[in-house]
């Protein structure tokens, strides 16, 4: 019996009992199956209970709840401290989270003792994944990344509808020919070698998407200041009857007191609004960069002259994918479909399905990586 499946174990039962109900005799039954006394008894007692249903295979393993160290309030009380907390504020030492501080940390809360191997299994159960973390600024103010999510997105959004105008993200990459993103497949232990070039040199580009699957851009040499922005700015106006709402982080060029002055001069046909700070999250503009640097990962780029080109094919591309350029708002949290409980995490929610009666996925969180970079002018 052990030798079968669930699948195959779920249908011999059904066999089983079907011969048995037709007045096969249980001795007669042992033989012709192959099974023994015990199985058929078991089959007996699920059928009695639940009918033809009870005979259904379930998840292979212990039943749920069942010899469990931890009750589901600690279980509960394990996950929260493991999201919501860094191991230095729990005096278990450093800021990452290891199998040995867990272990840890689960005999401090409950007394209960786990191996290393049993605290992974049990991790993986609730949802949890051995991964490199995002990076997160100290400065960073979840009450203004909530305010924004909550309220001036919401506000602005009413506003550009009341006006027929347009709300615009806005962000500028820098791309380098020695640069090495993405993952590839090689042996356990033998950490592939990709080769690049040995010359540095590097562009830069801004880019402007919409919710309604629109994509500007430029792409540049030199570094990104306020007149490569008023330039990039002064090309929308002429492509948009409409007024525009531009979305923009922090940097330094998009609060140059000439930038101010330009667009008081210009806002009755565009304004510059500034995301919280420290929250790239907050811009689905920022996908757009790490998808760019994803696919020059897979290229082999030797020249200036190729980058750029690289970069202005993957532009051009994108800008044909309307559903594509809507897909980035629906990861970000100005799309309204993530849970406004994350944004201050600085993440989005992944859903996770659950195995067993400890919580799954209800704190468990995860965040869109992102690759940041300077730049912006003219292309």
């Amino acid at each position: 019996m052990r030798r079968l499946s669930p699948p195959q174990q779920e249908a011999l039962g059904k066999r089983v009992m079907g011969a048995i109900r037709d007045g096969m005799p249980t001795s007669e039954a042992t033989r012709v199956f192959g099974v023994s006394r015990g199985s058929i008894r078991n089959w007996r007692n699920r059928f009695a209970e639940g009918g033809a249903e009870g005979l259904n295979s379930g998840r292979p393993g212990r039943r749920i709840g069942e010899q469990t160290k931890l009750s589901p309030d600690r279980a509960l009380a394990l996950v929260t401290a493991i999201v919501d907390f860094e191991p230095e504020v729990l005096d278990l030492g450093g800021k990452l989270w290891t199998l040995r501080k867990v272990v840890a940390l689960a005999h401090r809360l409950s007394g209960v003792s786990f191996t290393e191997q049993g605290m992974g299994k049990l991790l993986r159960c609730m949802g949890f994944t051995f991964q490199r973390p995002d990076r997160g600024a100290i400065g960073a103010d979840p009450e203004a990344m909530r305010g924004w999510v909550e309220v001036t997105y919401p506000a602005l959004r009413e506003r550009a509808r009341s006006e027929g105008a347009v709300i615009l993200f806005g962000d500028q990459v820098g791309v380098r020919s020695d640069q090495l993103s993405g993952h590839t497949w090689g042996r356990k232990g033998q950490t592939p070698v990709v080769k690049r070039t040995g010359n540095r040199f590097s562009l830069n580009a801004m880019s402007t998407i919409s919710t309604r699957g629109e994509l500007h851009f430029t792409v540049f040499h030199g570094t990104f200041d306020a007149a490569g922005l008023l330039a990039f700015c002064t090309r929308l106006l002429n492509h948009f009857d409409t007024k525009i709402h531009l979305v923009v982080d922090g940097h330094p060029a998009h609060r140059a007191k000439t930038v101010k002055t330009w667009a008081a001069d210009h806002a009755d046909h565009i304004e510059l609004h500034h995301l919280p700070a420290y929250a790239p999250h907050l811009n689905p503009g920022e996908l757009v960069n790490a998808d760019l640097k994803r696919t020059l990962a897979d290229k082999t780029i030797t020249t200036r002259d190729q980058l750029g080109n690289e970069v202005r094919s993957f532009f051009h591309r994108v800008q044909k994918l309307p559903d594509h350029i809507r897909a980035y708002f629906r990861v970000c949290p100005v799309s309204g479909s993530v849970s406004l409980s994350v944004v201050a995490r600085g993440g989005v929610e992944l859903p996770v399905r659950g195995c067993c009666e400890y919580p799954c996925g209800s704190g468990v969180f995860g965040s869109v990586a992102v690759d940041r970079g300077g730049c912006g002018g003219r292309g």
